[in-house]
């Protein structure tokens, strides 16, 4: 495995704020879904134009659900048919429209 080029300490500083923004958005995303202040095709649509928010993790975004558990988001993703590694900007229409149907949301 290679190793990466070594960073100056302004690069790191930059990369580790960067980071540390992204962490800090998908949190308040997964809050907003836990209270009901976000729905679904609200978050479909954020993770169009939000970059941060499309990095968020199907599994991760399931998991935050009101009533959907670790556990259950898991055998969720199964019978769906999409990777637990899969991000909401790597979602296909199929799929979405699996989790939409899941859910009881128009398509």
């Amino acid at each position: 495995m290679a190793t990466p080029p070594p960073l100056t300490a302004e690069q790191r500083r930059l990369a580790l704020e960067k980071a540390a923004r992204a962490r800090r958005r998908r949190a308040e995303v997964k809050e907003q879904l836990k209270s009901g202040a976000l729905t679904l095709p609200d978050l479909f649509a954020l993770a169009e134009v939000d970059e941060l928010v499309g990095g968020l993790k199907v599994l991760g975004m399931l998991e935050s659900l009101p009533g959907v558990g670790k556990v259950r988001a898991r055998r969720l993703l199964a019978e769906l048919g999409i990777s637990e590694s899969r991000r909401l900007r790597g979602i296909g229409d199929q799929q979405r429209r699996r989790i939409d149907e899941h859910f009881g949301l128009p398509c």
